[in-house]
């Protein structure tokens, strides 16, 4: 189903200049800092002006936490950030965005806020006055639980160890840097009577697992999720957006994590309508397979199911077959361990929906059981809380996507399967007949219901996206590691290929039915950068080199400091070979004599993160530094160190390959149906892990440079050509013929450009190249558009694909008019 299309809204006079589409052609990702904030963005508007872009694309610029380097730490809905440079910052680099033809796309996130009650005046209230507060609807807070109090896990021990550093000063309560208000007239209390006193319950940090009473965003205890489904709270927290939609400082939104919301149908209604219909992308992450929901009057998604089929299109499914044989005789993974991926998935959702979503799951459990208990349907009565809470967790570990929707067909994911397998879970067959119970709640089959089933079904679904993103992205991506390129946000990391006919068929659709979505290639969320994955791709088409340069380097490294297991080791191998060279093209290397010694923290600091998210030796919450220690010596012993160069050594001689899956790659994201978004740097040559080395300021880069050239080019056509890539555009495969054919992927946009890349070209080259494979093109002179100064760069009729792709891996044509200059040599 197409989604609605909004209305277009011409210029406002309060941000004069040139009209702006009101559907972007392209958009640009800017990281907003203190140390980037607006009035160096606006510096850069010329700059990404001439790339190409329609739009600025704004990291969440409302008032957060000081200093964050994100901002999505959200304190103040009615404040434009004042370390960015405050409204009037805003509202002037709108002005400038706008003299120089850019509108202005803007992140918000109204799923939660920062736990921060310094900062953050109505949380600070609500701990003030309790439920009374007219702030209390504002957050989501289990006021049933922990005698009506909200938990702060905030102590570095328990509280009789601490309580020393508690300090009353006047009408406040201090604990080192934490700040907390104090209930009217308790402030000469003695303590700990004091404590008890208040709507707050300062607590151990490690409590927050099983007795936080609030709402999170994950297992973020920092914070706290907001009641957006309220018509109050929603209009208090989008009044400033609105106001500057209205007044033309913004044109569109990207709407963080809709998946945390108790209705994210309604929410994105009423933002539709508030906003007047302006162009809107929700960061949803689809499964292989899952729709976006039809009613969502959106024009889509922020992208990641676009990403996960351009790199699927570069890697090769036979190759990446043999990849996963050789980790698994070099790792030896237990199954559910990383060795098989659909067992490592179930294995780390058994682990996070008893360990970091206890206390999720033990509100959620609270609620059924409150609900069947108070139920006038004796079906519903009788159902002990453990079997409740255990039919909850067998169902939830079993989804496969993120969560079911008011709008969708719930029993398509809460499925009769998953019901079968959950209740097969129980020893005593009469008990699992809570599994029915809990399913029937969630899928609505008992009508309106009893008093409490609306709120179930959306706490369940709230919990079950809290649960997959925990599990697979921050857990099993980190545990299943053959192909690092495939565990990337909205990937499926067991069928990491995808075969030209399908990408083709995934574009067909996307162009019939979300024809303005957003489609990337890297974010600030991405695990690795698009380039980083490229490289990483090539190894599945020699997965035997790599096995070999891996047993030597193995063999190298044995002298000096060990591999402390495996599986760690393989994934920081293929880390340095994605990441390349400490140069230029790697993010945060400046070419300074210190550039090793950053390359090398680089790599240390992603594979800490690494062992601490897999979580089977050490933890964020639960250290073991000895382990850590380890890992960190033999990333300078090993990928960092002499016997790197080996790696560095098949890089460089891959060099041809990865260029080809790069620019192939960037090409076809370019050019392929939907809106494409370009994150800060990526324009040119951009090597980067996982974040914060992917959050760094931004930086212009060398216009010169291949990439940048491809980009600008690529932007530059659609940008001057808009009906062609477009709502009334159109997509078709454009197949090639010969015996190189099943490497040259091409496609055609309305008739009049052309997209041709490489694919699997070391398999290739391996095959003799492309002999006489030739390209059908339709009818019409054909120019090169990555070639604007060569003008013998013409094509007609069956172009010989080796002409084609004589300068690059990558050509772009575009039909050119009837009084072209005469075919040349190179014309087929």
């Amino acid at each position: 189903m197409t989604p609605e299309r909004p209305e277009p809204v011409i210029a406002d006079p309060v941000v004069p200049g040139p009209v702006v589409p009101v559907v972007p052609t392209a958009t640009y990702r800017l990281q907003l800092q203190p140390e980037f904030p607006f009035r160096r963005a606006e510096a850069a508007v010329p700059y990404l002006a001439s790339l190409g872009v329609s739009h600025l694309h704004l990291s969440p610029v409302l008032e957060a936490v000081p200093g964050s380097a994100h901002g999505y730490d959200v304190v103040d809905h009615a404040r434009v950030r004042a370390e960015l440079g405050g409204e009037e910052g805003l509202r002037s680099l709108a002005r400038t965005a706008r003299e120089h033809g850019l509108g202005l796309v803007v992140d918000i996130v109204p799923n939660h806020m920062a736990m921060a009650p310094r900062h953050n005046h109505a949380l600070w209230e609500v701990l003030r006055e309790g439920p009374a507060s007219p702030y209390a609807r504002w957050f989501d807070i289990d006021w049933d639980a922990q005698d009506g109090r909200i938990l702060l896990p905030v102590l570095g021990d328990r509280l009789g160890a601490e309580i020393g550093h508690l300090k009353v000063d006047g009408g406040i309560l201090r604990y080192y840097d934490h700040v907390f208000p104090l209930r009217a007239g308790t402030e000469k209390l003695p303590m700990p009577r004091l404590l008890d006193a208040q709507w707050y319950r300062p607590a151990w940090w490690r409590l927050a697992r099983t007795d936080l009473n609030y709402r999170r965003f994950f297992s973020i205890s920092e914070l706290i999720g907001v009641r957006v489904e309220d018509p109050e709270v929603f209009a208090a927290t989008h009044a400033k957006i609105l106001q500057l939609l209205d007044e033309g400082v913004v044109d569109g939104l990207r709407v963080d994590h809709p998946d945390g919301l108790a209705d994210p149908d309604a929410y994105l209604r009423r933002l539709h309508e508030a906003s007047g219909g302006r162009w809107t992308v929700v960061e949803k992450i689809l499964a292989d397979g899952e729709p976006l929901p039809p009613a969502w009057p959106v024009a889509g998604t922020t992208g990641y199911d676009a990403l996960r089929h351009v790199d699927g299109l570069f890697t090769d499914e036979a190759g990446a077959s043999q990849l996963l044989g050789r980790y698994r005789r070099f790792a030896a993974p237990r199954a559910d361990r990383g060795g098989h991926w659909e067992s490592t998935v179930r294995r780390a959702a058994y682990k996070v929906v008893t360990h970091e979503l206890t206390a999720e799951v033990d509100r959620l459990t609270r609620v059924v059981s409150a609900l069947c208990g108070a139920s006038p349907d004796p079906a519903l009565r009788d159902h002990a809380p453990w079997a409740l809470g255990a039919a909850l967790r067998e169902l939830l570990v079993r989804l496969e996507v993120y969560r079911p929707y008011p709008s969708t067909d719930a029993s398509l994911v809460v499925t009769e399967r998953a019901a079968d397998e959950a209740a097969a879970a129980f020893r005593v067959p009469e008990e699992a007949r809570a599994v029915t119970v809990v399913r029937d709640l969630v899928l609505g089959r008992e009508g309106d219901g009893p008093p409490g089933a609306a709120e179930f079904r959306a706490r369940f679904a709230q919990t079950s996206s809290a649960l997959r993103a925990k599990s697979v992205e921050d857990t099993a991506f980190y545990r299943y590691v053959p192909l690092l390129s495939a565990n990337e946000v909205g990937g499926d990391p067991g069928a990491p290929a995808v075969s030209p006919e399908d990408f083709h068929a995934y574009c067909a659709r996307v162009q019939r039915d979300w024809p303005a979505t957003g489609t990337v290639l890297s974010t600030h969320d991405t695990k690795r950068s698009a380039d980083v994955r490229a490289a990483v791709s090539v190894l599945t088409q020699c997965p035997e080199r790599w096995s070999d340069v891996l047993a030597e380097v193995t063999d190298e490294s044995r002298g000096g400091a060990g591999m402390p297991d495996p599986q760690v080791a393989w994934a920081a191998w293929q880390t340095v070979f994605g990441l390349g060279p400490a140069d230029a093209g790697s993010a945060g290397a400046d070419g300074s004599a210190g550039a090793d010694a950053v390359y090398e923290e680089r790599v240390r600091g992603a594979l800490l993160k690494h062992i601490r998210e897999a979580g089977t030796h050490t933890a964020w919450t639960e250290r073991d530094p000895a382990y850590e220690d380890a890992v960190a010596a033999f990333v300078t012993g090993g990928p960092c160190g002499a016997p790197g160069r080996r790696v560095a050594a098949l890089r460089a001689g891959l060099a041809p390959h990865v260029r080809a899956n790069v620019l192939g790659a960037a090409l076809v994201h370019l050019t392929m149906p939907g809106v494409p978004d370009v994150y800060q740097g990526t324009e040119g040559e951009y090597r980067a892990l996982v974040d914060p080395d992917n959050r760094g300021a931004f930086a212009p880069r060398d216009r010169s440079a291949e990439k940048v050239a491809l980009t600008a080019a690529a932007l530059r056509l659609r940008a001057r050509r808009p009906d062609v890539f477009g709502d009334s555009a159109t997509y078709a495969p454009l197949p090639a013929r010969g015996p190189g054919a099943a490497h040259c992927v091409a496609f055609v946009r309305s008739g009049e450009v052309i997209t041709a890349v490489t694919r699997l070209s070391l398999r290739l080259a391996e095959a003799g190249g492309w002999h006489d494979t030739s390209l059908a093109l339709p009818e019409g002179r054909w120019a090169d558009v990555l070639s604007p100064d060569s003008p013998e760069r013409e094509f007609t009729g069956h172009a010989r694909v080796a002409d084609l792709f004589a300068r690059s891996p990558v050509v772009l044509l575009e039909r050119v008019s009837a009084g072209a200059p005469a075919a040349s040599g190179e014309s087929g």
